[in-house]
């Protein structure tokens, strides 16, 4: 017997998910555990596979649509068997939601629109000879252009008009290499005329939205306060130097950022109070050293966390570290690689930027920011003479970490930093 099927809950803080492509197509026959679709949830990309067996009957919600989970998207059955009941009540029950929907609007009191509009132009003026040109794509009905979620992102990325680009895929549908294609044949043109033109309208995904909730929630209910020391970094450098000498023989390298997560690690070890989350009316010192490492993505900042990093070697932190950010990119993180870290480090030195104040990713108590090394006049035993500093900024919780205890870890983080031995000890 036929049966609708819902977006299922694919981890624990997936408020919605964005159905990104369809594996199975209509028709195909599907088994238990089968891959269904592909979905973009708050944290990474998942696999939405099939808890049922039989035919693909109907696909009901289109690629790039967002939606809440238990929402239908699908119905399975055996093949030729009639859905059109269960067709039926779908709609129907869309038809309930939207009017529900409506009526609240009318009852709720008139505010500025928290988020942009849901309809979004599926493309933006782009550099290409226009909708009209040779070759350019038809306009599927209703005036879509037949591409898949990443496609349009590349496209207004990179301010290209889909309608101008030849699609090669099935059924005239754009792929990434058209795109590929059309950038690199496509001819800048500069306009004599003082053009205005209006923003660029892109649909938050559900990444952004829940970075702007969480980060939100942490500003306007933790209570920050900001440490900054100024360290000499030298002696750090040198011991990188020397480290990748060694390990060039077996094809590693360690980077200044991994000795920073070493050095932080062993100084949570040595000041635990602040290894420490704030969890309602109840305060966790950890007994191990989990630290989120704030990755840059393409749609926002993910922070996968490494395990037990006071225990491990400066050569397995970077091995960590790197498959950790490789995979963040790639939206290939579960959620279990991004959960219950104990302390966060977020770096932006390689942009060039000398100091700056993070926000705490709660429930943990801190989060270390690393700002750029500075190359400038120091004064050491009388004399001026060339030095290397870098600037560190903690932002903490003050619920859990009072001022001495913070400046206490600080000037720990200092003294391993300045003499790195101190690491070992």
């Amino acid at each position: 017997m036929a049966k609708i099927i819902g977006l299922p809950k694919l981890s624990p803080t997936m408020e919605e998910g964005t159905l990104v492509a369809w594996i199975k197509k209509e028709g195909d026959k599907v088994e238990v555990d089968d891959l269904l679709a592909e979905v973009e949830t708050d944290k990474a990309t998942m696999e939405f596979r099939s808890f049922d067996r039989g035919v693909l009957l109907k696909i009901l919600v289109p690629e790039g649509e967002t939606l809440e989970p238990d929402v239908p998207v699908a119905i399975i059955g055996k093949a030729g068997e009639d859905i059109s009941e269960l067709i039926a009540e779908v709609e129907a029950g869309a038809a309930e939601s939207a009017s529900a929907s409506v009526a609240a609007s009318v009852a709720a009191p008139v505010s500025a629109p928290e988020s942009v509009p849901e309809s979004v132009p599926e493309s933006v003026p782009g550099t290409g000879s226009g909708a009209g040109s040779e070759g350019a794509t038809e306009v599927a009905t209703g005036g879509r252009v037949l591409s898949s979620p990443l496609v349009r992102r590349l496209a207004r990325e990179r301010s290209i008009d889909l309608r101008a680009v030849r699609g090669s895929g099935p059924r005239g549908r754009i792929v990434k290499r058209d795109i590929d294609s059309f950038e690199e044949g496509a001819s800048i043109s500069f306009s004599t005329t003082a053009e205005r033109l209006p923003p660029r309208v892109v649909k938050a995904s559900s990444m952004r939205r829940t970075i702007a909730r969480r980060l939100t929630e942490s500003t306007q209910t933790t209570p920050h306060y900001y440490l900054t020391i100024d360290v000499d970094i030298a002696p750090l450098a040198e011991a990188r130097k020397a480290m990748n000498a060694e390990l060039e023989a077996v094809g590693k390298k360690v980077s200044l950022n991994d000795l920073i997560i070493k050095a932080a690690a062993v100084a949570l070890r040595r000041v635990p109070d602040v290894n420490a989350s704030w969890l309602g009316k109840e305060i966790h010192y950890h007994q191990v050293v989990d630290i989120s490492i704030a990755v840059a993505v393409e749609d926002g900042l993910m922070t996968p966390v490494l395990r037990d990093a006071d225990r491990k070697g400066v050569a397995q932190i970077a091995e960590e570290v790197r498959d950790l950010a490789e995979r963040a990119r790639d939206k290939k993180l579960q959620p279990e690689d991004m959960s219950n870290g104990t302390f966060s480090i977020s770096n932006l030195g390689m942009f060039g930027i000398e100091a700056f104040t993070a926000v705490i990713n709660p429930p943990e108590g801190a989060i270390l920011a690393v700002g750029t090394i500075r190359h400038e006049p120091v004064v050491e035993d009388g004399a001026i003479v060339p030095g290397r500093r870098m600037r560190f900024t903690m932002s903490c919780d003050h619920r859990l970490i009072d001022g001495a205890t913070g400046a206490k870890f600080m000037g720990a983080f200092k003294r391993i930093v300045e003499s790195p031995l101190n690491m070992l000890l």
